[in-house]
């Protein structure tokens, strides 16, 4: 089965550097990435090239202007270049455990889409990982918050089961089968702004009977801490995500279709 990783970024080219250190890292390596960039400037090319360099798999990378937060759009257009028969997401500020796509791919179901486990670092730990190129964490790490999961068992994913809620559906670690998120028509490119887009687009995964699995202490990864970003517009796009949970809605009009030729 093949494996697309997709890194959504914005401007900060530091720590999307760390991210593709980490994949540099993984026990299995995807068979491409795709960069999903809204907007960056000319240093997060700078160091897309550099890095491709040292990695041996095909990069691309996904850019549109600048014109706020429209994180929705530019998935959609990674995902319908994605030659991946799987999808792995993440985003440009996540540090990613060795075995992080290997569990992903690991626990991959038909039917199934997968959330993994998050830590978060401190703006101290967040500027020495960056500083000093550290991708490997443990449990007693100081500046490290969410601290359980930061511990590494991989039998505890045997436990988890299928199910139909819609809580801690995060985006930036997330997985599923290509055609499970074109079945969806992908992201509601309504929703522009930060916030709820990723469950929405699980809301209606879910209501075409594609359910969730959340990995627990498996497919580790690690938030570096950032300012938060404006949240313009998460009214709209909590209303959006109601309408989809209150009508089941399965699809959206306004998603990846258009990309797709």
């Amino acid at each position: 089965m093949t494996c697309t990783l997709i890194i959504a970024t914005y401007n900060w080219p530091q720590a999307l550097e760390l991210v593709l250190i980490s994949v540099s890292k993984q026990t299995i390596i995807p068979d491409e990435i795709v960069i999903a960039d809204d907007g960056s400037t000319k240093e997060t090319l700078d160091v897309i090239k550099k890095v491709t360099k040292n990695l041996n798999l095909p990069i691309k990378h996904v850019w549109q202007e600048d014109q706020g937060f429209r994180k929705t759009k530019i998935l959609n257009k990674s995902f319908a270049i994605a030659k991946g028969e799987y999808i792995v997401q993440v985003d440009g500020d996540i540090v990613l455990h060795k075995k992080f796509v290997e569990d992903h791919l690991g626990n991959a179901r038909p039917n199934i889409f997968l959330h993994g486990s998050r830590s978060f670092l401190n703006s101290r730990l967040s500027q020495k990982s960056i500083n000093e190129r550290i991708t490997s964490f443990n449990f007693f790490e100081k500046g490290l918050t969410n601290r359980w999961n930061a511990i590494y068992f991989k039998p505890l994913a045997m436990f988890a089961r299928p199910n139909k809620s819609l809580k801690k559906t995060r985006g930036c670690n997330f997985s599923c089968f290509k055609k499970d998120f074109l079945l969806t028509n992908g992201y509601n490119e309504d929703m522009i702004g930060w916030g709820k887009e990723d469950t929405e687009l699980s809301a209606r995964l879910i209501n075409n009977n594609i359910l969730k699995k959340q990995l627990k202490n498996c497919a580790l990864s690690y938030h570096l801490e950032h300012q938060t970003f404006e949240r313009k517009g998460l009214n709209k796009n909590i209303k959006i995500l109601e309408n989809t949970i209150l009508k089941k809605e399965k699809y959206c009009e306004n998603g990846v279709a258009k990309y797709i030729s």
